[in-house]
């Protein structure tokens, strides 16, 4: 079943339009996805591979774990339930930002959020692959070496310098 999801403008507004996620990417419509980066107590990051059998980006990796954002959710919301979703994992992830993000299948608003979570994750098999942590030094590396999703790439890099301003 495909997930409702809301149309907004290029200022994240609501246009009243609800639609499926299948067919805003499709159109290249704009709507909104939340995601969040993982650390564990220790300050790793969390990493993971696709499952293969994902309509989007099948077997790449990731650096962040998130989705749609559906229709009436908060970002905030839709990340807390992406991650008991993905990972198991019930948290309240805090929203650092959002910005208009032309990498991947399709333009959409990106909320990125960061949240410390348990090193025993559980991950779901259905959408995730693979999983483990990773120091900064070593998902750098990572990132010029494994194939990581359009977002991926754009979402960390925004996160390093937003963490990199705030210090």
């Amino acid at each position: 079943m495909d997930e409702l999801v809301e149309r907004v403008d290029d200022q994240d507004r609501a246009l009243g339009v609800v639609v499926g996620r299948r067919r805003a990417v499709r159109e290249g419509w704009l709507h909104r996805v939340a995601v969040t980066v993982c650390r564990d107590e220790r300050g790793r990051i969390l990493v993971h591979r696709r499952s293969k059998q994902l309509s989007r980006f099948p077997g790449l990796h990731e650096v962040v774990a998130g989705g749609a954002v559906h229709v009436g959710e908060s970002y905030e919301q839709a990340a807390a339930r992406e991650l008991a979703e993905e990972l198991g994992v019930r948290v309240l992830p805090r929203l650092l930002f959002a910005f208009l993000n032309r990498s991947g299948l399709s333009p959409h608003w990106l909320g990125l959020h960061e949240a410390v979570v348990p090193d025993a994750v559980v991950a779901d098999p259905d959408e995730i692959a693979w999983h483990g942590w990773l120091t900064e030094p070593e998902l750098r590396s990572a990132l010029l070496e494994w194939r990581f999703t359009p977002d991926s790439h754009e979402a960390f890099s925004r996160y390093l310098a937003f963490r990199a301003a705030r210090s």
